[in-house]
Parts: C-alpha cells; structure tokens; sequence
C-alpha cells in the first residue's frame, strides 16, 4: 500500500494494462439487455472496434492504428498546446482546432479557485476533445513544482533547494507521490516538473527550482520522478499517478550572468529592463557540459523512465568551435534528437517550453519575435514533439501544415512526435477513462500530505551557525520575535504559488513559522513585532525571521527586472545581500536580546551581516511551503537539525559564482556544511560522524586553511557514492 492510502478502502484503483476486462464487460451487458442498448452501444457484435480502441492490445499496435486512421490536420492537432485561458470562452475550439493538449500556466485557474472547480473545467475541455472524429482525448498539464501550487487548498511543499537539503531520496519520492495524487485529484494527468537543473549561480532567479549545484545531488533527488509516475513509466499508470517532465534540458542552471545588461536595466523603466542570466547562454565544452548538464538526465530515462522532457529556453556554445556561435536549446537537433532521443534512448516525448521556439532567431526575420516558418520547422525538426503555443496555437498549426505540405518538415518526423504522444495517452488510460472523477478531492490538501510537508520543512532547515548551544530553545521561553517573514506563509511559499510570481500575505491555507511557534510551543511566552518596533525587554531569545519575497524565473534575477504588476513587497530589487529593512530588524534585535537566532527565508543563499558577532545561531530555512510548523519543530528541538547545505553560502555576493570543485574556494559555509542538533536516538552513520567531526575541528580553530574545500569535496564523493574518499577527505580537517 502505497503512502497516504492505507485507510482509503473505499476506492477502486484501475489498473491501466487491466483495462481490457472492462471491454468485454461491456460486451456482456450488451447481450443481456437486448433491444434496450442504444445501437452505438451494439455496434461491436456487428463491427470490431478499431485497434486503437481496444485496451487489451499492445501500446505500439494501438499506436500504429490510430496514426493510419489521422489526417495530416489531426495530427498537427496532436502536437499544439493551448493555455486554457486562450479556449475558455470558447471551448469549442478544443474541437475545431483539434488540440491535442491544453495547459494551465501559473495562475491560469477557473474562476472559483476549488479543486472541484479544476475538475468541472477540465472535464469540460475533455467533452469537447471527444466529440472530433477520432475521439482523442485530451492531455493536461501544469506546473506543481513544489506540490499542486495552482490550486488553492493543496500542500505546498518546500521548493527544491530545500529539499536537496535533506539529502533524502526517499523523501522526494514521497512528495512527488503525494504530489501526483493531489493533481490527478483535480483532472490533471501530467506535471511539468520535476526540474534537474544544476545551478551554478546562485544570481539566477530559478536557483530555487534546482536541487543542488553537484549534479550527484540532482541526480539522486530524481526519484521524485517514481512518485509521480509510479510504475506508469513502465508498467502503465495508474489513475492517482502522473505524467513526469524531466526539465530544462540543458544546461539551464548553468547560463553567464550579463553585466552589460544588468548595468543597462538601471537606466530602463521595469516593463524595459530584461534578464540577466535566465534564459542566458551557457559557454562550455562538451565534456563538462555532459558531467555537469547531462548527468541528471541519466538517471531520470534509465532508471525512472521519466515520460516526457521539456527543453530550455536558454542556448549552449561550445567552446571547441570558439565562442560566440550560441544555438538556442529548442533548435538544437544534436542535443534533441541526436543525444536525448538517440544516445540517451528517450521514448517518450519533448514538449516545449512557453513559446519556446519563438526565441529561435529567424535569419531571414531577425527582429520578429513571434512565429515564422523557419522557428516552427526549425523547432519540429529539431526534435520537439508538442508545441506549448499558449495564444499562438492556430498560427503554429497553419504554419507548420503549410511547412509539411511544402516538404520542409518529413511527414516521418510527423508520425514520430504523433506517435510518441500518443503512446503516453495510451499509457495514461485517457482513452478508457478520460473524464475525472470527483471521488478523490479528498486527498488535496489532506492531513497525511500535510503531516508530511511539515516533516520535510523540518528535515530542510540548515543549522549554519550555533554559539553557545542556543538552539533548540525551550519551550517555555520568552521569545521575541520579529521579522516581515515570520508571519507571512506567502513569503515561505515563495514562487509557483497560486500565481506564476507568487505573492506575499495570506495566499494559502497553512501555517506560518510564527503560528508554528505558537503551536510547538504553547507555553512560551510569544511577542511578535514585525518591524521590531516594540520593545525586546527581557525576553530570553529573539527570533528574526527575514529574507526574501516571492518571485520567479527572470523576474528573480538579481539586477533583472522588477515585477512591475506585483504586489509592492516584490518590487523590491533581487540581491544576494539582505534587504536594507531586514538588515535593520537583525541588527536592532540581536542588539538588545540575551539571545539571537536568525532565519533566513529565502530561495537562495543571503548575505547577513554581523560585524559585531552578535548573531548566535543562523538557519538556512529556504522556501518551506505550507507547513510552517516543521521549521519550528527544529527551533524547539522537537525533531533535530539534520539539514546540509546543497549550495555553497557565498562570503560576499562578490564571490559568487562560487560552487564545489572550484580551484579557489573560500566560502562562508562550503557545500554539504550544517550543524546537527539532538539526535533523538539515532545513530550517526560513519560519514555523517567524520562530518560533525570536522565541522568541530572548524568551529575549535584546529582546522587547516583548505578545510571548506575539503568539507564541499567529501560531501560531493560522499553524495556520489563514494564514502571512502569521503572519510578521507574529511580525516584531513581535523
């Protein structure tokens, strides 16, 4: 039984490959009741259906029928993605347009924000799907990137960063599941996540969407690809179980930082100003771009057979034919077709990102931004199978069926991306079950999903800094607490909640890190002052909880744009250091409490200044999500600190970027860095034990001058299996 189901016996769940026995069911009710079955419902004695339509045939041959019986516009059709927003006032187009899939972007909800709201809209596209002539339904997606974060009532689990904290693969295999079930609950069979980026600056405003900077831990956290997928990328899903998308392939995590941009932004109005480093161009050489870019990929094809693969907006320039020739990733047919689909054997399909190839540059149209001939074939012969056209669909169409017809784009390269897509309906049981059902809205938003964000909120939280033992504190404390994000879920939330930025306040339902405080707590004596503005008095410990506001992709580079259509707390500009306010309410607490512990929420590591030394605990708490009360699980030493650092906490934002393996490495904390509190009874593994061990060393003064490069290299072996080198390596600081 798997997570979350023990005690729901009263649902059936339908096997996918067993499917077929509903077929001849059918058959015999059909015989019983004679005359009354409609002729429809007869026609089998009198026919055999078409192969594509009978489940107990294999996928291939379900395939093969269905793409013999389709026109050439059905097809097209097949490959197109329209935003739900584009069709909703006239879902007929669904139909007439013959869409083969329909996406909603962040933010793009129904008008009753409920998860059986999702449900009655997507059964509605659904019923427009079916009624063409081939009857083939539709695929929904959306991004649930840190659980169903579109939909108001489900749990929101920490971002990546967070948990590549928790070094727990089982962990992640655990959320995706719970995170599968809570979107197949509202209609939707397929997640445009997880990402395995590795980022490498810690500048770029997606950094929290990556699990780590060693791609050792980005691989290993992949296993939340089982739990959203299940057995279904083999076996065939089932129906709390997703489609997975193994995103941005490649080298999104890896693009230059622009200067020259980031110092032109300066003098533009916001809605003039563009990105830094997202979308950017990543330089390197083919080997380090494979060790590095490609690693991730293994894994999720070979061992979790992850179904479908999104591109990245950004270019790769090889450095062995000289820099300055970038090609766009959504053009790239070597890296597409020739090493995901061939050497790397993908058999499932690449759907692109938004309006992915209108940023492929048109020679003969340079300045045009939008669709042309040459980005549509150019983008199909690359490799992508479906096309995210969110407001464009009916020009892609027209477009690419006049390329087809003109013999710019193969009629084979049609079948293939047809083809592919298909097979993963096949798989999904769309065709035997395309309808939602409501039975199971249950499990969004439910207790044992939430128990379980908690959990991995604690398990997130990184102990960089602990004089004096301050944490964990007692629970029957004064506590002072201060700070614009100790009482903001919105903040904790951070991006890809609710709306596509995020937005800061009272957005979802859960508890905030203060509200945690009070429940762990309950005989503490609590004061809370945002601004620090009341008095400290003689409160035993303080507790400031600061950091960063939401936002998302280029809106949160750092010298990017501003979020001009965001709530006024987000126009704030992104930096590696912490705000000036934030700063303020550090200074002014730690100043006058006993006692000073600081939370830094944040997708990113922020630069906290404490010249005088007064800060004496510091926590890395990331993105947590809903559940605020696992973070002050660890504060009251409810559960341990057990949290390692999965990037490296720069010194000074001049530093960056700075990451493991680098020839001159001198952070602040180094990669795989994190104090460990009480361990409630469980035992230190070996390598964990060398770890605390130097991390001793460090904080006794006895460690030699390398030993932060020695800490990030023994954490990048010990990750990658290798716990040997890993000892070895942290012998050498103590």
């Amino acid at each position: 039984m798997r997570h979350g189901r023990a005690l729901r016996t009263r649902r059936i769940r339908r096997s996918r490959h067993r499917a077929g026995a509903a077929v001849v069911a059918m058959g015999a009710v059909a015989a019983l009741l004679g005359p009354l079955v409609p002729a429809w419902a007869a026609a089998p004695a009198a026919a055999a259906a078409p192969a594509y339509l009978d489940a107990g045939k294999p996928t291939a041959r379900r395939v093969a029928d269905l793409l013999g019986r389709m026109t050439l516009e059905e097809k097209i059709g097949q490959m197109t993605q329209a935003e739900r927003a584009a069709v909703a006032d006239d879902p007929g187009k669904v139909k007439t347009q013959l869409l083969g899939s329909l996406l909603s972007g962040g933010g793009s909800t129904p008008a009753q924000n409920t998860p059986a709201a999702w449900v009655e809209m997507v059964n509605g596209f659904q019923e427009q799907a079916l009624q063409t002539r081939l009857k083939i339904p539709l695929i929904y997606g959306i991004d649930a990137v840190h659980g169903h974060g579109n939909v108001h009532g489900a749990t929101v689990f920490p971002h990546n960063v967070g948990l590549g904290a928790t070094r727990d693969a089982k962990l992640s295999e655990r959320i995706g599941r719970a995170t599968a079930e809570e979107v197949r609950a509202t209609g939707i069979p397929w997640n445009f996540a997880p990402c395995l980026c590795v980022s490498r600056d810690e500048r770029w405003g997606r950094s929290y969407e990556s699990f780590s900077e060693d791609p050792a831990l980005v691989s290993r956290m992949a296993t939340v690809i089982d739990g959203l997928q299940g057995d279904g990328g083999r076996e065939g899903f089932d129906d709390d179980e997703v489609l997975a998308t193994a995103k941005h392939f490649a080298g999104d995590g890896g693009t230059r930082f622009d200067t020259a941009t980031a110092e032109a932004n300066k003098s533009k109005p916001w809605w003039e100003q563009k990105y830094t480093i997202d979308q950017g161009v990543t330089v390197t050489g083919k080997g380090d771009f494979a060790r590095r870019h490609l690693a991730p990929y293994l894994p999720a094809l070979a061992d979790h057979r992850v179904g479908s693969v999104m591109p990245s907006f950004s270019s790769v320039d090889w450095t062995e034919d000289g820099v300055g020739n970038p090609v766009k990733m959504h053009a790239h047919r070597d890296l597409l077709t020739g090493t995901l689909k061939g050497k790397l054997g993908f058999d499932g399909f690449v759907i692109s990102d938004w309006e992915g190839i209108h940023q492929i540059p048109d020679p003969d149209a340079p300045a045009e931004t939008g669709l042309t001939p040459y980005k549509v074939r150019t983008g199909v012969n690359a490799g992508t199978d479906m096309f995210m056209e969110p407001n464009t669909s009916q020009q892609f169409q027209d477009l690419l069926l006049a390329e087809v017809k003109a013999g710019r784009v193969p009629q084979k390269r049609i079948d293939d991306a047809v083809g592919r897509i298909l097979a993963k309906k096949f798989e999904l049981g769309l065709f035997e079950d395309p309808y939602a059902s409501p039975d199971d809205l249950d499990q969004v938003g439910s207790r044992e999903h939430r128990a379980l964000a908690r959990s991995a909120a604690a398990k997130s939280q990184v102990l960089l800094k602990n004089s004096g033992r301050a944490l964990p504190l007692g629970t029957k404390d004064s506590v002072y607490v201060a700070g614009r994000s100790a009482d903001d879920i919105g903040n904790q939330a951070g991006g890809w909640t609710i709306s596509w930025q995020g937005a800061s306040g009272d957005i979802v339902p859960g508890t905030t890190i203060l509200e945690g405080i009070r429940e762990v707590a309950p005989r503490a004596d609590v004061t809370y002052s945002a601004d620090a503005s009341a008095p400290v008095g003689d409160a035993d410990v303080g507790v400031v909880v600061v950091g960063e506001t939401p936002y998302a992709e280029g809106y949160g580079d750092v010298d990017g744009p501003e979020c001009g259509w965001c709530g006024t707390s987000q126009h704030e500009e992104k930096s590696l250091n912490l705000q000036a306010a934030d700063q303020a309410v550090v200074d002014k607490v730690c100043a006058e409490a006993e006692t000073c512990v600081v939370l830094v929420v944040s997708g990113r590591p922020q630069i906290v200044a404490d010249p005088a030394g007064r800060i004496d605990a510091l926590v890395a708490s990331w993105l947590p999500g809903s559940e605020g009360a696992g973070v002050a699980d660890v504060l009251f030493g409810k559960k341990p600190f057990t949290g390692r650092l999965p990037v490296t906490w720069p010194a000074g934002a001049d530093q960056v970027p700075i990451n493991v393996g680098d020839a001159d490495y001198r952070p602040e904390y180094p990669y795989g860095w994190g104090l460990r509190t009480g361990s409630h009874g469980v035992a230190a593994d070996p390598a964990t034990a060398a770890l605390d061990r130097a991390q001793a060393a460090v904080l006794a003064g006895r460690a030699p001058s390398n030993w932060a490069e020695l800490i990030a290299d023994a954490e990048h072996a010990r990750v990658a299996g290798d716990e040997v080198k890993a000892r070895g390596l942290l012998a050498r600081v103590r």
